[in-house]
């Protein structure tokens, strides 16, 4: 329990740190407005609640896919392909720059430094010799 706790806590130092990054701030307001737009189309055309069809959208985006809920509609299936196509690259890229900022406010890699900043270092050194 005590390291969900950390753990989520570190999450949401990293998503707030995220916000002065504005690439980060676009790629978050991209996946808010993908998985609106996913949860307005599956409710509409689907019939689901606005809970199950957000459901449906983050699972389907995040590739887990319980299979519970499935379209039943030609168009949407048809959307289901194109939003997977579309979404999976930018959660990707949303979760990717989350992991960036989560190991940014890491207290070992403040205190040690990175790893990468060590070998950018490293190479800038090896460059400037030549």
């Amino acid at each position: 329990m005590i390291s969900f706790v950390i753990t989520a806590f570190r999450f949401i130092r990293a998503l707030i740190a995220g916000f002065k990054d504005p690439e980060f701030k676009g790629l978050f307001f991209f996946v808010l407005i993908i998985l609106l737009s996913g949860t307005i189309f599956y409710s509409q055309i689907e019939k689901w609640s606005l809970l199950d069809s957000l459901y449906f959208s983050t699972t389907t985006l995040t590739t887990v896919g319980y299979g519970d809920l499935a379209p039943k509609t030609d168009i949407g299936k048809i959307f289901t392909i194109i939003y997977l196509f579309v979404g999976i690259g930018v959660i990707l890229g949303f979760v990717n720059i989350v992991a960036h900022h989560t190991n940014n406010q890491n207290p070992m890699n403040q205190f040690f430094g990175s790893n990468k900043n060590k070998e950018d270092k490293n190479e800038k050194k090896k460059q400037a010799e030549f």
